[in-house]
Protein backbone atom coordinates (compact mmCIF):
# COMPACT_ATOMS: atom_id res chain seq x y z
CA UNK A 1 0.00 0.00 0.00
CA UNK A 2 2.87 2.35 0.80
CA UNK A 3 4.42 1.74 -2.60
CA UNK A 4 1.09 2.41 -4.29
CA UNK A 5 0.71 5.70 -2.37
CA UNK A 6 4.24 6.76 -3.30
CA UNK A 7 3.57 6.02 -6.98
CA UNK A 8 0.27 7.82 -6.79
CA UNK A 9 1.98 10.95 -5.42
CA UNK A 10 4.77 10.86 -7.95
CA UNK A 11 7.47 9.48 -5.64
CA UNK A 12 7.82 6.27 -7.61
CA UNK A 13 7.40 4.92 -11.12
CA UNK A 14 6.45 1.56 -12.60
CA UNK A 15 9.41 -0.64 -13.32
CA UNK A 16 9.05 -0.35 -17.11
CA UNK A 17 8.98 3.44 -16.89
CA UNK A 18 12.02 3.51 -14.60
CA UNK A 19 13.88 1.27 -17.03
CA UNK A 20 12.99 3.53 -19.97
CA UNK A 21 14.12 6.62 -18.07
CA UNK A 22 17.39 4.90 -17.12
CA UNK A 23 18.08 3.98 -20.76
CA UNK A 24 17.38 7.56 -21.78
CA UNK A 25 19.36 9.44 -19.16
CA UNK A 26 22.32 7.12 -18.44
CA UNK A 27 24.09 7.80 -21.79
CA UNK A 28 23.45 11.52 -21.32
CA UNK A 29 24.86 11.52 -17.79
CA UNK A 30 27.95 9.49 -18.73
CA UNK A 31 28.64 11.73 -21.73
CA UNK A 32 28.33 14.88 -19.64
CA UNK A 33 30.57 13.54 -16.87
CA UNK A 34 33.27 12.37 -19.29
CA UNK A 35 33.24 15.16 -21.86
CA UNK A 36 32.32 18.46 -20.24
CA UNK A 37 34.67 18.66 -17.21
CA UNK A 38 37.69 17.31 -19.07
CA UNK A 39 37.04 19.64 -22.02
CA UNK A 40 36.76 22.67 -19.74
CA UNK A 41 39.95 21.71 -17.91
CA UNK A 42 41.78 21.16 -21.21
CA UNK A 43 40.69 24.56 -22.53
CA UNK A 44 41.76 26.30 -19.32
CA UNK A 45 45.17 24.60 -19.29
CA UNK A 46 45.74 25.49 -22.94
CA UNK A 47 44.73 29.12 -22.23
CA UNK A 48 42.40 28.83 -25.20
CA UNK A 49 39.71 31.33 -24.19
CA UNK A 50 38.93 32.35 -27.75
CA UNK A 51 36.30 31.15 -30.18
CA UNK A 52 37.81 27.66 -30.60
CA UNK A 53 37.82 27.03 -26.86
CA UNK A 54 34.22 28.19 -26.52
CA UNK A 55 33.18 25.97 -29.45
CA UNK A 56 34.89 22.96 -27.86
CA UNK A 57 32.95 23.47 -24.62
CA UNK A 58 29.69 23.93 -26.54
CA UNK A 59 30.35 20.79 -28.58
CA UNK A 60 30.97 18.80 -25.39
CA UNK A 61 27.55 19.94 -24.15
CA UNK A 62 25.80 19.53 -27.51
CA UNK A 63 26.61 15.80 -27.80
CA UNK A 64 24.81 14.72 -24.61
CA UNK A 65 21.84 16.99 -25.43
CA UNK A 66 21.49 15.41 -28.88
CA UNK A 67 21.27 11.98 -27.23
CA UNK A 68 17.88 12.97 -25.83
CA UNK A 69 16.44 12.75 -29.34
CA UNK A 70 18.52 9.82 -30.59
CA UNK A 71 15.82 7.24 -29.88
CA UNK A 72 13.13 9.13 -31.76
CA UNK A 73 15.24 10.40 -34.68
CA UNK A 74 18.24 8.04 -34.81
CA UNK A 75 19.20 8.71 -38.43
CA UNK A 76 19.42 12.52 -38.45
CA UNK A 77 20.90 12.59 -34.94
CA UNK A 78 23.77 10.26 -35.86
CA UNK A 79 24.56 12.43 -38.89
CA UNK A 80 24.61 15.63 -36.80
CA UNK A 81 26.56 13.91 -34.01
CA UNK A 82 29.18 12.68 -36.49
CA UNK A 83 29.74 16.22 -37.76
CA UNK A 84 29.99 17.52 -34.18
CA UNK A 85 32.50 14.81 -33.28
CA UNK A 86 34.56 15.66 -36.37
CA UNK A 87 34.62 19.35 -35.40
CA UNK A 88 35.60 18.44 -31.83
CA UNK A 89 38.39 16.19 -33.16
CA UNK A 90 39.87 18.91 -35.37
CA UNK A 91 39.51 21.84 -32.95
CA UNK A 92 40.78 19.91 -29.97
CA UNK A 93 43.58 18.13 -31.71
CA UNK A 94 46.28 20.39 -30.24
CA UNK A 95 44.94 20.11 -26.68
CA UNK A 96 44.14 17.16 -24.45
CA UNK A 97 40.46 16.59 -25.27
CA UNK A 98 38.41 13.57 -24.22
CA UNK A 99 36.93 11.15 -26.75
CA UNK A 100 33.51 12.13 -28.02
CA UNK A 101 31.67 9.56 -25.87
CA UNK A 102 28.25 10.76 -26.99
CA UNK A 103 29.03 9.58 -30.52
CA UNK A 104 29.60 6.00 -29.27
CA UNK A 105 26.21 5.97 -27.56
CA UNK A 106 24.58 7.48 -30.65
CA UNK A 107 26.07 4.76 -32.86
CA UNK A 108 24.73 1.96 -30.66
CA UNK A 109 21.30 3.59 -30.40
CA UNK A 110 21.02 4.28 -34.13
CA UNK A 111 22.03 0.79 -35.26
CA UNK A 112 19.84 -0.93 -32.67
CA UNK A 113 16.87 1.14 -33.90
CA UNK A 114 17.34 0.25 -37.56
CA UNK A 115 19.27 3.29 -38.81
CA UNK A 116 22.20 1.21 -40.06
CA UNK A 117 22.50 2.95 -43.42
CA UNK A 118 22.51 6.39 -41.78
CA UNK A 119 25.18 5.24 -39.33
CA UNK A 120 27.61 3.58 -41.73
CA UNK A 121 27.36 6.32 -44.37
CA UNK A 122 27.77 9.03 -41.72
CA UNK A 123 30.85 7.36 -40.23
CA UNK A 124 32.54 6.77 -43.58
CA UNK A 125 31.74 10.14 -45.13
CA UNK A 126 32.46 12.23 -42.03
CA UNK A 127 35.73 10.45 -41.19
CA UNK A 128 37.01 10.84 -44.74
CA UNK A 129 35.88 14.48 -44.73
CA UNK A 130 37.70 14.99 -41.41
CA UNK A 131 40.98 13.68 -42.82
CA UNK A 132 40.55 15.82 -45.94
CA UNK A 133 39.74 18.92 -43.86
CA UNK A 134 42.81 18.37 -41.70
CA UNK A 135 44.95 18.13 -44.82
CA UNK A 136 43.49 21.33 -46.29
CA UNK A 137 43.74 23.19 -42.97
CA UNK A 138 47.35 22.13 -42.50
CA UNK A 139 46.72 20.14 -39.32
CA UNK A 140 49.49 17.57 -38.95
CA UNK A 141 47.62 14.45 -37.90
CA UNK A 142 49.75 11.80 -36.22
CA UNK A 143 49.38 8.34 -37.81
CA UNK A 144 49.10 6.49 -34.45
CA UNK A 145 46.22 8.76 -33.44
CA UNK A 146 44.48 8.20 -36.78
CA UNK A 147 44.87 4.44 -36.40
CA UNK A 148 43.61 4.47 -32.82
CA UNK A 149 40.59 6.63 -33.73
CA UNK A 150 39.73 4.42 -36.72
CA UNK A 151 40.00 1.25 -34.64
CA UNK A 152 37.89 2.85 -31.93
CA UNK A 153 35.14 3.67 -34.42
CA UNK A 154 35.24 0.15 -35.86
CA UNK A 155 35.05 -1.41 -32.40
CA UNK A 156 32.03 0.70 -31.51
CA UNK A 157 30.37 -0.17 -34.82
CA UNK A 158 31.08 -3.86 -34.28
CA UNK A 159 29.66 -3.75 -30.76
CA UNK A 160 26.55 -1.94 -32.05
CA UNK A 161 25.98 -4.58 -34.74
CA UNK A 162 26.43 -7.38 -32.21
CA UNK A 163 23.99 -5.67 -29.84
CA UNK A 164 21.46 -5.31 -32.65
CA UNK A 165 21.74 -8.99 -33.64
CA UNK A 166 21.33 -10.07 -30.05
CA UNK A 167 18.21 -7.95 -29.77
CA UNK A 168 16.80 -9.43 -32.98
CA UNK A 169 17.51 -12.97 -31.77
CA UNK A 170 15.78 -12.20 -28.49
CA UNK A 171 12.72 -10.87 -30.32
CA UNK A 172 12.68 -13.95 -32.56
CA UNK A 173 12.96 -16.19 -29.51
CA UNK A 174 10.05 -14.40 -27.84
CA UNK A 175 7.94 -14.71 -30.99
CA UNK A 176 8.78 -18.39 -31.37
CA UNK A 177 7.92 -18.99 -27.72
CA UNK A 178 4.62 -17.12 -28.11
CA UNK A 179 3.79 -19.07 -31.30
CA UNK A 180 4.59 -22.37 -29.61
CA UNK A 181 2.48 -21.42 -26.60
CA UNK A 182 -0.43 -20.48 -28.84
CA UNK A 183 -0.08 -23.74 -30.79
CA UNK A 184 -0.15 -25.72 -27.54
CA UNK A 185 -3.22 -23.84 -26.37
CA UNK A 186 -4.94 -24.43 -29.71
CA UNK A 187 -4.10 -28.13 -29.59
CA UNK A 188 -5.53 -28.31 -26.07
CA UNK A 189 -8.72 -26.55 -27.21
CA UNK A 190 -9.08 -29.07 -30.04
CA UNK A 191 -8.52 -31.97 -27.64
CA UNK A 192 -11.13 -30.66 -25.20
CA UNK A 193 -13.62 -30.05 -28.00
CA UNK A 194 -13.04 -33.58 -29.29
CA UNK A 195 -13.56 -35.12 -25.84
CA UNK A 196 -16.72 -33.10 -25.22
CA UNK A 197 -18.13 -34.02 -28.61
CA UNK A 198 -17.51 -37.73 -28.12
CA UNK A 199 -19.01 -37.76 -24.63
CA UNK A 200 -22.03 -35.61 -25.40
CA UNK A 201 -22.83 -37.03 -28.83
CA UNK A 202 -22.91 -40.61 -27.57
CA UNK A 203 -24.78 -39.88 -24.34
CA UNK A 204 -27.31 -37.53 -25.85
CA UNK A 205 -27.99 -39.96 -28.68
CA UNK A 206 -28.69 -42.69 -26.14
CA UNK A 207 -30.91 -40.38 -24.13
CA UNK A 208 -32.80 -39.32 -27.24
CA UNK A 209 -33.43 -42.89 -28.36
CA UNK A 210 -34.42 -44.11 -24.91
CA UNK A 211 -36.70 -41.13 -24.38
CA UNK A 212 -38.49 -41.96 -27.63
CA UNK A 213 -38.83 -45.59 -26.55
CA UNK A 214 -40.14 -44.54 -23.16
CA UNK A 215 -42.76 -42.25 -24.64
CA UNK A 216 -43.88 -44.92 -27.07
CA UNK A 217 -44.20 -47.63 -24.43
CA UNK A 218 -45.36 -45.52 -21.50
CA UNK A 219 -48.98 -46.72 -21.68
CA UNK A 220 -48.61 -50.06 -23.50
CA UNK A 221 -45.63 -51.55 -21.65
CA UNK A 222 -44.86 -49.52 -18.51
CA UNK A 223 -42.12 -51.90 -17.42
CA UNK A 224 -40.21 -51.26 -20.69
CA UNK A 225 -40.71 -47.54 -20.26
CA UNK A 226 -39.25 -47.83 -16.77
CA UNK A 227 -36.16 -49.58 -18.19
CA UNK A 228 -35.78 -46.82 -20.77
CA UNK A 229 -35.90 -44.17 -18.04
CA UNK A 230 -33.33 -46.10 -16.01
CA UNK A 231 -31.07 -46.18 -19.08
CA UNK A 232 -31.53 -42.41 -19.52
CA UNK A 233 -30.58 -41.87 -15.89
CA UNK A 234 -27.45 -44.01 -16.22
CA UNK A 235 -26.35 -42.43 -19.51
CA UNK A 236 -26.89 -38.88 -18.26
CA UNK A 237 -25.00 -39.62 -15.03
CA UNK A 238 -22.00 -41.02 -16.90
CA UNK A 239 -21.98 -38.06 -19.29
CA UNK A 240 -22.26 -35.55 -16.46
CA UNK A 241 -19.40 -37.22 -14.56
CA UNK A 242 -17.10 -37.13 -17.58
CA UNK A 243 -17.97 -33.54 -18.51
CA UNK A 244 -17.69 -32.42 -14.89
CA UNK A 245 -14.28 -34.05 -14.59
CA UNK A 246 -13.05 -32.50 -17.84
CA UNK A 247 -14.26 -29.02 -16.91
CA UNK A 248 -12.92 -29.48 -13.40
CA UNK A 249 -9.45 -30.12 -14.78
CA UNK A 250 -9.65 -26.83 -16.68
CA UNK A 251 -10.82 -24.95 -13.61
CA UNK A 252 -8.17 -26.33 -11.26
CA UNK A 253 -5.21 -26.14 -13.64
CA UNK A 254 -3.01 -23.10 -13.13
CA UNK A 255 -1.30 -21.00 -15.82
CA UNK A 256 1.91 -23.06 -15.62
CA UNK A 257 0.21 -26.44 -15.54
CA UNK A 258 0.16 -26.84 -11.75
CA UNK A 259 -3.03 -27.86 -9.94
CA UNK A 260 -4.47 -25.05 -7.82
CA UNK A 261 -6.96 -27.23 -5.95
CA UNK A 262 -6.64 -30.92 -6.84
CA UNK A 263 -9.40 -31.95 -4.41
CA UNK A 264 -12.06 -29.58 -5.71
CA UNK A 265 -13.31 -31.99 -8.41
CA UNK A 266 -12.73 -35.74 -8.14
CA UNK A 267 -11.24 -36.96 -11.43
CA UNK A 268 -13.06 -39.58 -13.46
CA UNK A 269 -10.73 -42.20 -15.01
CA UNK A 270 -10.37 -41.94 -18.75
CA UNK A 271 -12.25 -44.65 -20.64
CA UNK A 272 -10.21 -47.71 -21.56
CA UNK A 273 -10.78 -51.09 -23.16
CA UNK A 274 -12.27 -52.50 -19.98
CA UNK A 275 -15.31 -50.32 -20.58
CA UNK A 276 -16.00 -51.60 -24.09
CA UNK A 277 -18.39 -54.27 -22.80
CA UNK A 278 -20.49 -51.73 -20.88
CA UNK A 279 -20.47 -49.45 -23.95
CA UNK A 280 -21.71 -52.28 -26.14
CA UNK A 281 -24.38 -53.23 -23.59
CA UNK A 282 -25.67 -49.66 -23.49
CA UNK A 283 -25.99 -49.70 -27.27
CA UNK A 284 -27.69 -53.09 -27.27
CA UNK A 285 -30.26 -51.68 -24.83
CA UNK A 286 -31.32 -49.32 -27.59
CA UNK A 287 -32.23 -52.15 -29.96
CA UNK A 288 -29.01 -52.53 -31.96
CA UNK A 289 -27.53 -56.02 -32.05
CA UNK A 290 -23.81 -55.46 -31.46
CA UNK A 291 -21.21 -58.21 -31.63
CA UNK A 292 -17.89 -57.42 -29.93
CA UNK A 293 -14.59 -59.18 -30.54
CA UNK A 294 -11.64 -57.78 -28.57
CA UNK A 295 -8.18 -59.37 -28.49
CA UNK A 296 -6.15 -56.35 -27.34
CA UNK A 297 -4.35 -56.72 -24.02
CA UNK A 298 -5.15 -54.50 -21.05
CA UNK A 299 -1.44 -53.57 -20.95
CA UNK A 300 -1.92 -51.48 -24.06
CA UNK A 301 -0.79 -47.83 -23.56
CA UNK A 302 -3.53 -45.68 -22.07
CA UNK A 303 -3.48 -43.23 -25.00
CA UNK A 304 -4.16 -46.08 -27.43
CA UNK A 305 -6.92 -47.51 -25.23
CA UNK A 306 -8.63 -44.11 -25.03
CA UNK A 307 -8.39 -43.63 -28.80
CA UNK A 308 -9.82 -47.10 -29.50
CA UNK A 309 -12.66 -46.61 -27.03
CA UNK A 310 -13.60 -43.20 -28.46
CA UNK A 311 -13.47 -44.48 -32.05
CA UNK A 312 -15.77 -47.40 -31.19
CA UNK A 313 -18.05 -45.09 -29.19
CA UNK A 314 -18.37 -42.53 -31.97
CA UNK A 315 -18.85 -45.21 -34.62
CA UNK A 316 -21.68 -46.87 -32.71
CA UNK A 317 -23.23 -43.47 -32.08
CA UNK A 318 -23.21 -42.79 -35.81
CA UNK A 319 -24.75 -46.20 -36.47
CA UNK A 320 -27.58 -45.45 -34.05
CA UNK A 321 -28.19 -41.96 -35.41
CA UNK A 322 -27.71 -42.34 -39.14
CA UNK A 323 -27.32 -45.92 -40.35
CA UNK A 324 -30.83 -47.29 -39.76
CA UNK A 325 -29.08 -50.60 -39.05
CA UNK A 326 -30.18 -53.63 -37.05
CA UNK A 327 -26.75 -55.03 -36.25
CA UNK A 328 -23.11 -53.99 -36.00
CA UNK A 329 -19.83 -55.87 -35.62
CA UNK A 330 -16.98 -54.40 -33.57
CA UNK A 331 -13.53 -55.96 -33.86
CA UNK A 332 -10.48 -54.82 -31.86
CA UNK A 333 -7.31 -56.79 -32.51
CA UNK A 334 -3.89 -56.90 -34.12
CA UNK A 335 -2.81 -56.92 -37.74
CA UNK A 336 0.80 -57.01 -38.90
CA UNK A 337 2.03 -55.56 -35.65
CA UNK A 338 -0.56 -52.76 -35.54
CA UNK A 339 -3.73 -52.28 -33.58
CA UNK A 340 -6.67 -52.72 -35.93
CA UNK A 341 -10.17 -51.52 -35.11
CA UNK A 342 -13.12 -52.16 -37.43
CA UNK A 343 -16.80 -51.32 -36.99
CA UNK A 344 -19.23 -52.54 -39.65
CA UNK A 345 -23.02 -52.33 -39.83
CA UNK A 346 -25.79 -53.46 -42.20
CA UNK A 347 -27.41 -50.06 -42.57
CA UNK A 348 -27.76 -47.64 -45.44
CA UNK A 349 -24.03 -46.90 -45.61
CA UNK A 350 -22.10 -43.63 -45.60
CA UNK A 351 -20.45 -41.82 -48.47
CA UNK A 352 -16.76 -42.66 -48.34
CA UNK A 353 -15.67 -39.26 -49.58
CA UNK A 354 -14.74 -36.80 -46.84
CA UNK A 355 -15.86 -33.59 -48.54
CA UNK A 356 -18.42 -32.96 -45.80
CA UNK A 357 -16.70 -34.71 -42.92
CA UNK A 358 -18.46 -33.95 -39.64
CA UNK A 359 -17.07 -33.41 -36.18
CA UNK A 360 -17.35 -37.06 -35.21
CA UNK A 361 -15.50 -38.40 -38.23
CA UNK A 362 -12.93 -35.63 -37.94
CA UNK A 363 -12.39 -36.50 -34.28
CA UNK A 364 -11.81 -40.18 -35.07
CA UNK A 365 -9.37 -39.26 -37.82
CA UNK A 366 -7.48 -36.91 -35.49
CA UNK A 367 -7.22 -39.56 -32.77
CA UNK A 368 -5.66 -42.01 -35.20
CA UNK A 369 -3.36 -39.37 -36.71
CA UNK A 370 -2.08 -38.23 -33.32
CA UNK A 371 -0.87 -41.77 -32.63
CA UNK A 372 0.72 -42.14 -36.05
CA UNK A 373 -2.10 -44.24 -37.44
CA UNK A 374 -4.67 -44.05 -40.21
CA UNK A 375 -8.44 -43.82 -40.40
CA UNK A 376 -10.71 -44.87 -43.27
CA UNK A 377 -14.44 -44.86 -43.87
CA UNK A 378 -15.78 -47.16 -46.53
CA UNK A 379 -18.56 -49.61 -47.38
CA UNK A 380 -18.92 -52.94 -45.59
CA UNK A 381 -19.71 -56.24 -47.30
CA UNK A 382 -23.12 -56.12 -45.67
CA UNK A 383 -23.82 -52.85 -47.47
CA UNK A 384 -23.47 -50.53 -44.50
CA UNK A 385 -20.58 -48.39 -43.37
CA UNK A 386 -17.15 -49.75 -42.48
CA UNK A 387 -14.90 -47.80 -40.13
CA UNK A 388 -11.26 -48.91 -40.09
CA UNK A 389 -8.64 -47.46 -37.77
CA UNK A 390 -5.05 -48.67 -37.71
CA UNK A 391 -2.68 -47.54 -34.95
CA UNK A 392 1.02 -48.49 -34.74
CA UNK A 393 1.77 -50.80 -31.87
CA UNK A 394 4.14 -49.50 -29.21
CA UNK A 395 5.16 -50.88 -25.83
CA UNK A 396 3.13 -49.66 -22.88
CA UNK A 397 4.64 -46.71 -21.06
CA UNK A 398 5.77 -47.19 -17.48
Amino acid sequence: MADAMMKGHGFGFPRSRRSAMLRLWLPVAVSVIVQVPITVISVVRANDFGASGLVLVLLSILGPLLLLGARRYPGPIIAIMSAAAAADFLLGYSVISPPYVALAFAIVIAISRGARTWTWISMIVVWEATLLAALLAGIALEPPRIVVTTLGLLLVLGFAESYRRRGEHFVQFQQAFADRREAELQAERVRIARELHDVLAHSLSQINVQAGVGLHLMHKQPEQAEAALASIKSSSKDALDEVRSLLGMLRTQGPNGEMNDPDSVPPVPEPDLSRLNSLVESVRAQGLDVKLSSEVSSKTPSAVQLAIYRIVQESLTNVLRHANASEANVSVGYDEGDYLVTIADNGVGIDGTFDNEGRGLLGMRERADLLGGTFQLGRAVSGGALVTARIPRRPASA
